[in-house]
C-alpha cells in the first residue's frame, strides 16, 4: 500500500512544502518538537525570522484639533484689512454720539434706547432669517446670555441717561477710557490676553492725543458733571460687557450674542421711558428720524455684528484699541454737523491717536529658519 507521504508527493512538488509544514503565516504550536527533524529546523528558522523582522515605526497619535470654536490669540496682530474695518466701525460709533444728541432733542433717553434697539432687533432678525444663521439657543447658553443682557441693559441705560445731561464731545471723550478698562480686565480674566509693551505704548500715545482734546474743552476744568460721571459708569460696564462677551463668544455666533441682549433690554428701556421720560416723545422731525435710523441700522445692527465678529477673530484688546478713533470721530462730526470750531488741539490729538494705532498694530518681522525647506519660524 502506498504510504500517505508518497501520495502527497505531487502536492509537495506543486506547492513547495509538505502537509507537515505549517503555513509561514500561522503561529507555531507547541507540538513542533513532534515533527520530523527537517520540519523542526524549518519552523525554528521561521520563528527566529519573525522575531528578528523589522517592526513598523510607531508614531504618537494626536487627536485632530477642532478649531471651529477657537479663535486667534489676542497677541496676534491684525492684518491691514481688519484694521481698516475696525477703524471704519470706530468712526461710525463715534458719530453715533452726535446722532444720539440729535434724537434726544425729540424724545426721552430711555424711549430713544427702546426704539433704537427695537428697530435694530427687527433688522438683525430679518438678516438672520434670510442668511440662515441659527438663532436657537440651549438652556445653558440662555443663562450666559442673561448675564450679558443684564450688563448690556444697565450699561446702555447709564449711557443714554448720561448723554442726556452732557454734551456729545464730552461723551465721546469719556468713552476713550474704555481701552484702559478692557486692558486691565482682560489681563486678569482672559487667558492669553495680557498687557504687552507694544499695546501699552500704542494706547499711551492715544491717551496723549485725548489729553490734547481735553485741554481744548474749557468746560472740563471744573468739577465732574453728573452726566460725565454717569457716562463713566457706563464705560466701566461696557468694559465688563466686552470681557465677558469674549469669554463666552466661542459658544455663540455674532448675531446671537448681539440680538438676545437687545430683546432683553427693549421692554426694560420702554418701561423706564414710560415712568421717567417726561414726556416719552416731544417732537418728531426729519432730523430726529434720521438720527434714530442711524443709531438703529448703522450703529446697532450693522456695527454691533461687525464689531463682535472682529472680536471673535482678533481678540478684545486688539479690536478695542481702535476705540481711540471714536472721540476724534465724535468731535469731527460735531464740528461738521453742530458747527463746533476746529482747533489746533484737535489736529494734534489726531496725530497722536493715529500713531498709537499704528504702534499697536505694527507687525513683527518673521525670521527664516536655516533649514532646507525654508519654513518660517
Amino acid at each position: 500500500m502506498t504510504s500517505a507521504i508518497q501520495r502527497r508527493g505531487p502536492l509537495t512538488r506543486s506547492f513547495g512544502r509538505s502537509y507537515d509544514q505549517p503555513h509561514p503565516t500561522m503561529p507555531i504550536d507547541s507540538g513542533m518538537n513532534q515533527l520530523p527533524e527537517h520540519n523542526r529546523k524549518h519552523n525554528g528558522n521561521h520563528k527566529r525570522a519573525l522575531q528578528n523582522r523589522p517592526r513598523p515605526v510607531q508614531f504618537p497619535h494626536h487627536e485632530p484639533k477642532d478649531n471651529s470654536l477657537k479663535y486667534n490669540s489676542e497677541s496676534n496682530d491684525m492684518p491691514l484689512k481688519a484694521s481698516l474695518s475696525a477703524a471704519f466701525l470706530a468712526i461710525l460709533f463715534g458719530a453715533n454720539a452726535v446722532a444720539i444728541k440729535i434724537s434726544l432733542s425729540g424724545m426721552g433717553s430711555f424711549t430713544n434706547a427702546g426704539l433704537r434697539f427695537t428697530f435694530a432687533a427687527i433688522a438683525i432678525t430679518g438678516f438672520a432669517r434670510i442668511t440662515g444663521v441659527p438663532l436657537a439657543i440651549t438652556r445653558k447658553q440662555a443663562g450666559k446670555l442673561l448675564v450679558l443682557s443684564l450688563i448690556f441693559t444697565v450699561q446702555l441705560s447709564c449711557f443714554y441717561a448720561g448723554m442726556a445731561k452732557t454734551t456729545a464731545s464730552h461723551g465721546t471723550l469719556i468713552i476713550n477710557l474704555l481701552p484702559f478698562v478692557i486692558l486691565v480686565l482682560a489681563h486678569f480674566f482672559i487667558p492669553g490676553d495680557s498687557i504687552t509693551l507694544k499695546k501699552s505704548a500704542g494706547i499711551g500715545l492715544g491717551f496723549i492725543g485725548i489729553v490734547f482734546l481735553l485741554l481744548d474743552m474749557q468746560a472740563m476744568g471744573g468739577d465732574l458733571k453728573t452726566g460725565d460721571a454717569i457716562v463713566f459708569c457706563a464705560v466701566l460696564l461696557w468694559g465688563c460687557n466686552a470681557v465677558y462677551s469674549k469669554r463666552i463668544i466661542p459658544e455663540f455666533n455674532a448675531i446671537q450674542i448681539v440680538l438676545y441682549p437687545m430683546l432683553f433690554g427693549i421692554p426694560v428701556f420702554l418701561l423706564c421711558g414710560y415712568f421717567w421720560d417726561d414726556p416719552m416723545v416731544t417732537r418728531i422731525n426729519p432730523g430726529v428720524v434720521q438720527a434714530l435710523c442711524y443709531q438703529s441700522f448703522v450703529s446697532a445692527a450693522f456695527g454691533f455684528i461687525a464689531w463682535n465678529t472682529l472680536i471673535k477673530r482678533y481678540g478684545v484688546t486688539a479690536v478695542h484699541s481702535f476705540v481711540f478713533i471714536m472721540p476724534v470721530s465724535g468731535v469731527f462730526f460735531g464740528v461738521l454737523i453742530l458747527g463746533e470750531p476746529m482747533s489746533l488741539h484737535l489736529l494734534v490729538s489726531i496725530v497722536f491717536i493715529v500713531t498709537g494705532i499704528l504702534v499697536v498694530n505694527m507687525k513683527r518681522k518673521t525670521k527664516v529658519a536655516s533649514v532646507a525647506t525654508g519654513v518660517r519660524s
